[in-house]
């Protein structure tokens, strides 16, 4: 056994002494919170402590001092070589998740032509590679599920937002930064949009009269929608249901015309968003859906659906509108919004991509794995959702 630093590093750090008082009073059957206690320490050190650092030869977990000290430094030695440095299963694992392409249905590769990255951010209003782009923070969770017995497939994300961010621990390539979201060579907050309010919003339809069971995501049925608009009036439309998480992007081609006629005031809206363009696109994806599924419709308050009163009628799902400046009323929405400008940046024409095209980047989506799913996709989520009700019926018919 090595020489032991019988000196603490600091006060965060147990010392060998207090480490000989533990031994004592755990031969002594003294509880835990009673030893952090005597010690000024958290219960949390002290049960970590036992259970890191017991002898475990013989088969028994025997807690001494001597050796818990020489575990400690062990372990706290540094330069400590990186996890992905060192498990080449696990570095290709995080690299895929990071930077995996986007397929079609027929196996080709879809997305823009990106030049190389260079260094700095994601481009400004230009194009991105499009790839699988899962977070660090889903990579690290979802290891749990797909490797549940094997320990050595384990990373937590602040060791991949290193691997990628600090030169050091760079055991990934710093070009991979360019797959996150936010697209940024370092790291830095977000800014946050505003929204304009409409006239067409009327009292009835504001969304303090959606119904309640909206609100506390329970019942599936209740989506979400805005649109992502690109260089020259080309938009996206976007639909997320607000339990599972599904997402839907709504195909919106240009109208005949467009580019050709002169824009007028009060013209015919040739973009591929008016009112009437916008209902009828909507009402042919989410009427689609099985009838449980279609609860209500949460938009924002932009005037591409005011004609929502025809729309409630022809479908029978009732829309309702946000409040003004409060994009957090459909915070489920906006996060998919963040999440899709990833594939199509600000600045770049949208009407190019076909309805597979945007299909294929949904699927995408829908087969990331979410933390507030408990690490399920929303594909798997609402797969799930769709059986209890067939089991449901089945019962009741029974």
């Amino acid at each position: 056994m090595s020489p032991m630093d019988l000196a603490p590093l600091c006060g965060r750090y147990l010392s060998f002494q207090e480490r000989e008082e533990i031994a004592i009073w755990k031969a002594q059957d003294v509880g835990v919170r009673e030893i952090a206690r005597r010690l000024g320490r958290h219960p949390s050190t002290i049960s970590r402590e036992l259970r890191r650092n017991a002898a475990t030869r013989g088969g028994r977990l025997d807690y001494r001092a001597s050796v818990a000290q020489w575990k400690a430094d062990l372990v706290a030695q540094r330069p400590k070589p990186a996890k992905l440095a060192v498990n080449e299963r696990l570095r290709q694992y995080v690299q895929e998740r990071l930077s995996g392409q986007i397929h079609g249905p027929q196996g080709a590769v879809l997305g823009p032509e990106a030049g190389p990255w260079k260094g700095r951010n994601k481009p400004r209003r230009g194009d991105r590679r499009w790839a699988t782009a899962w977070s660090p923070e889903q990579i690290a969770n979802r290891l749990k599920a797909d490797f549940p017995d094997d320990e050595s497939m384990r990373i937590s994300h602040e060791a991949i937002y290193q691997a990628l961010y600090v030169q050091a621990r760079g055991a990934l390539k710093r070009e991979l930064v360019a797959c996150l979201r936010t697209g940024r060579a370092l790291r830095a907050p977000r800014a946050r949009s505003k929204r304009k309010a409409w006239a067409h919003v009327t009292p009835e339809v504001m969304i303090s009269e959606r119904p309640a069971e909206a609100d506390d995501r329970a019942v599936p049925g209740h989506w979400e929608g805005d649109l992502v608009i690109g260089l020259e009036r080309s938009a996206i439309g976007t639909l997320v249901e607000r339990t599972t998480r599904f997402t839907m992007l709504v195909h919106l081609p240009r109208q005949e015309g467009f580019g050709v006629i002169p824009r007028t005031k009060n013209g015919p809206p040739l973009a591929g968003y008016g009112a009437q363009t916008m209902k009828n696109a909507l009402a042919a994806t989410i009427g689609a859906l099985p009838e449980q599924l279609r609860r209500s419709l949460t938009w924002d308050r932009g005037k591409e659906l005011s004609a929502h009163a025809q729309f409630t009628i022809e479908t029978g799902i009732p829309v309702f509108f946000a409040d003004p400046h409060s994009p957090w009323q459909r915070g489920t929405n906006e996060n998919t919004n963040g999440l899709l400008r990833q594939y199509f940046p600000k600045g770049t024409d949208l009407s190019r991509w076909s309805a597979d095209d945007i299909a294929a980047v949904a699927a995408a989506l829908n087969a990331r794995p979410r933390k507030t799913l408990g690490w399920k996709t929303p594909a798997e989520a609402l797969d799930d959702h769709l059986l209890s009700l067939q089991q449901a019926g089945v019962a009741s018919t029974g």
